[in-house]
């Protein structure tokens, strides 16, 4: 069933049985990016997080403005604790928003890639930021060997974007240089972008974002809530790219990608319109001719 490029069962049930869902991508990806939000993990939890989950998370992003409260020593612990997972780290973009307010966005990323960051959010989902400073930033992280995440959106219902500048800045994000742009979701997943209040997608505007870009691999959706999780991967496919997901439900999506939770089972089963088990069971206890 799998290959060097895919996931395997290769745990304790190894040979047991396959992954209901096939094709899932395997470190290093490329798509299936699962990006899990970190609001201020110790290097043990951190550890016990990635000894179990590692091959399962991409990218770690240190939420919010947390990482003002690190000391060097425990950021580079966290650090080397994720290269030899595999997985990058990023500060979250609302701490470089701030340095931007501050007329100090240069510097912030400087000091990015002197402390060992090798990815950088750009973001405005709370500050109004001009165009010429967002791209002026994402041209400076990628001559920093930076990797740039972008975000579209906005945090606050009032400042939210037109459906058309939103799709305008994922198509220029991409142009000047973004590795994956972010659709906002927050860390609530309600209220904001395609989310309505209730948490709920509104499919007419998830399927125009996903029609901006040549390759949904370009995206990664903020999808904190396992609802979203589930129709979006119902919807794209289990290599679709996640992210603000709880270090805590890392493996949970796993199993939602590859059919091991109900809901992504009875999908995957219904889709390969298999008898009922009943009738299977009756129909292998058959003598054969």
């Amino acid at each position: 069933m799998a290959d060097d490029k895919h996931a395997r069962q290769d745990g304790v049930w190894a040979g047991t049985c396959d992954l209901p869902v096939a094709g899932r991508s395997a470190k290093p990806r490329t798509d299936g990016l699962t990006m899990v939000i970190d609001k201020g993990m110790g290097a043990s939890a951190t550890q016990d997080l990635l000894e179990l989950a590692g091959p399962y998370i991409d990218l770690l992003k240190l939420a919010f403005g947390t990482t003002a409260f690190y000391s060097k020593a425990a950021l580079e612990r966290k650090l080397r604790l994720a290269a030899d997972a595999g997985v990058l780290v990023y500060p979250g973009g609302t701490f470089l928003e701030v340095a931007v307010a501050q007329d100090r966005g240069t510097a912030f990323l400087e000091r990015a890639a002197s402390l060992g960051f090798r990815v950088i959010e750009i973001s405005d989902g709370t500050i109004q930021m001009p165009a010429h400073t967002r791209y002026s930033l994402m041209e400076r992280a990628v001559k920093l060997n930076l990797r740039v995440l972008s975000e579209v959106g906005k945090k606050h219902p009032d400042d939210r974007l037109s459906s058309d500048t939103l799709h305008r800045q994922i198509a220029q994000d991409l142009d000047h240089g973004a590795w994956r742009v972010i659709v906002e979701g927050r860390e609530s997943g309600k209220g904001v972008g395609m989310y309505r209040d209730d948490g709920s997608i509104d499919a007419s505007e998830m399927e125009e974002i996903a029609a901006c870009v040549p390759d949904p691999a370009q995206l990664i959706w903020e999808a904190p809530l396992k609802p979203q999780q589930q129709e979006l991967i119902l919807h794209f496919g289990c290599n679709v790219n996640l992210g603000n997901i709880p270090a805590t439900e890392a493996l949970a999506l796993e199993a939602l990608r590859v059919g091991l939770r109900g809901d992504t089972l009875r999908a995957t089963l219904a889709a390969q319109e298999l008898p009922p088990l009943q009738e299977r069971s009756r129909a292998s206890a058959r003598p054969s001719a």
